[in-house]
């Protein structure tokens, strides 16, 4: 039985709709498709919805490859957004990527607010290219991050509410993971996430990275934040067993792998200017070959 069926998805449209959405998990996912696989055939496509509503908005915004000036990427966004949010609250869309979207809220009853406060934060990304401390950056990490894990655990399925709160440090783990080894990247797109306040504790100013010379100080300040994502990822694990038993797995090996590039971040020395951490294929295989024995005996019992 294919994905579709299991999660008992008939209707034609609606199938082309989540078909997309996989596609842009697949094709962009990479670790967050992976650890999809891991759950039960009939959760995976709402999983993809979740990710292709992501991706595409967050294309809209980063695209370098975009003719469209500040402006016109601002227009796309909000003219996309405003659809549909608008979908969501009628109940229906015609959009590619809305119509699975749409059916996933509603199966699931996920609060639609979580919709707006990542497209908020998408929104942000168009103006805003700096935090000063890291308060004012989870006003942005918020929209973009904890919400994905808010409206995944409906889906996962869980057994305690604490799950929720769980799932929102995870979130925020896996995105401040990114942003350690995405700081190049980061940069040519004009933009810093690491909070300015903590960068001069360290003795790192904004110029410091823009030389993209590592130094003793920026060792220091990824040191520092590194931390922050492995004290974050603790407080987070409890949650996963609070969620259903056959979607621990997926969990557990995503947690491990967006989580684990900051040991690949000190594998490369720190180095974040002239390599990018990346999850070697044998731990990825090692960590998914782990996860599916887990699952599949989750899924017997």
């Amino acid at each position: 039985m294919n994905e579709l069926d299991a999660a008992k998805i008939y209707d034609f449209r609606l199938r082309e709709s989540y078909a997309e959405c996989k596609r842009l998990n697949a094709l962009h996912g990479k670790t967050y498709y992976l650890a999809t696989l891991l759950l039960p055939k009939s959760k995976r496509p709402f999983v993809h919805a979740l990710y292709g509503f992501a991706r595409f908005a967050d294309e809209i915004v980063d695209d370098l490859a975009s003719t469209l000036s500040p402006q016109e990427k601002a227009d796309a966004l909000s003219k996309w957004s405003a659809g549909v949010l608008l979908d969501l609250k009628n109940g229906t869309s015609q959009d590619s990527i809305g119509r699975a979207l749409v059916d996933t809220a509603k199966r699931f009853d996920i609060p639609h607010q979580h919709f707006v406060d990542f497209l908020h934060s998408m929104t942000m990304d168009l103006t805003i290219t700096e935090y000063q401390s890291y308060e004012d950056l989870l006003a942005y990490v918020y929209g973009s991050a904890a919400v994905i894990g808010l409206e995944m655990v409906p889906v996962l399925g869980y057994s305690d509410a604490k799950a929720f709160e769980a799932a929102k440090k995870l979130g925020i783990a896996f995105q401040l993971a990114n942003f350690i080894r995405d700081v190049g990247e980061d940069l040519d797109r004009g933009r810093v996430y690491l909070p300015l306040n903590e960068l001069a504790e360290h003795g790192v100013d904004r110029q410091m990275l823009e030389r993209r010379i590592l130094t003793p100080q920026i060792i220091s300040a990824l040191k520092f934040q590194i931390e922050r994502v492995r004290k974050l990822q603790d407080e987070a694990a409890p949650g996963i067993e609070l969620l259903d038993k056959t979607s621990r797995p997926c969990i557990r090996a995503a947690s491990e792998l967006y989580c684990g590039i900051v040991d690949e971040v000190e594998a490369i020395g720190y180095d974040i200017f002239k390599k990018r951490a990346k999850t070697s294929t044998l731990r990825r295989a090692r960590v998914a070959g782990r996860a599916y024995l887990q699952a599949i005996r989750a899924r017997i019992r």
